[in-house]
């Protein structure tokens, strides 16, 4: 039996018998290195699908804007729940040669979750929320023709308002759990690698979210994504 929650922005993912109220999003790696260039990227997987896009305004500044939707899912068992994040950011980008560069962001967004659990055994019952995400994301990476790669980090702090609903998870009233969790701060690193052709090339990341406020809260923690770049100018 599968249960899927999936939280905004970041959001409430899948889960085997379990709520989890968090899961990472992709990481928006624009790579942006000119004034006027544009980096366009569509990603997920199977729980989600991610637009993103980011443009250089002048020779150090870009900006960037993207929305992850995590797929309603509604299992036999009629478990299911659906998530939204939209985030936008700012920051300075350097090229530091020819190939490579460097750029950080402030990043801000906002979401909501939804989840659904049928009742079993005195479990069971739904769960909704708004979700504040804000802090900032540095990327350093390589660029050529015909490939690309990036380390990056998100450090931010994750906030839960507007708790409602009655669901219960062991025993235990999980709208008053995501009440008292209701702030931590996570730091992200990933690895993006894309490869193609000069202007659009197949991308995957893989990333990691460290929980520094509560190792133990209920999410996941690794994620894998693939999709399509288009970057021109």
């Amino acid at each position: 039996m599968k249960n899927l929650a999936i939280l905004a922005g970041l959001a409430l993912l899948i889960s085997a018998c379990s709520p989890k109220y968090y899961s990472s999003n992709t990481q928006n790696v624009p790579l942006i290195s000119a004034k006027g260039e544009k980096n366009l990227s569509l990603a997920g997987n199977g729980n989600q699908i991610e637009f993103q896009g980011a443009m250089g305004v002048s020779n150090n500044i870009a900006i960037k804007a993207n929305g992850a939707f995590f797929i309603p899912a509604k299992e036999d068992n009629g478990n299911g729940g659906s998530g939204k994040l939209f985030e936008v950011g700012g920051g300075y980008f350097t090229p530091i040669n020819q190939n490579f560069v460097f750029e950080t962001y402030a990043i801000l967004g906002f979401g909501s979750m939804k989840n659904h659990f049928e009742p079993n055994g005195g479990d069971g019952g739904d769960i909704s929320a708004n979700v504040v995400r804000y802090g900032i994301q540095p990327n350093f990476g390589y660029k050529s023709k015909n490939f690309e790669a990036a380390i990056s980090s998100r450090f931010v702090n994750l906030n839960y308002n507007g708790v409602k609903g009655n669901l219960v998870y062991q025993g235990n009233n999980q709208v008053t759990y995501l009440e008292e969790n209701n702030s931590n701060f996570l730091i992200e690193p990933a690895l993006t690698l894309r490869a193609g052709f000069e202007k659009l090339k197949f991308q995957a990341q893989i990333g990691h979210s460290f929980n520094l406020s509560n190792n133990d809260f209920r999410q996941d923690k690794d994620y894998v994504t693939v999709g399509l770049n288009y970057r021109f100018k």
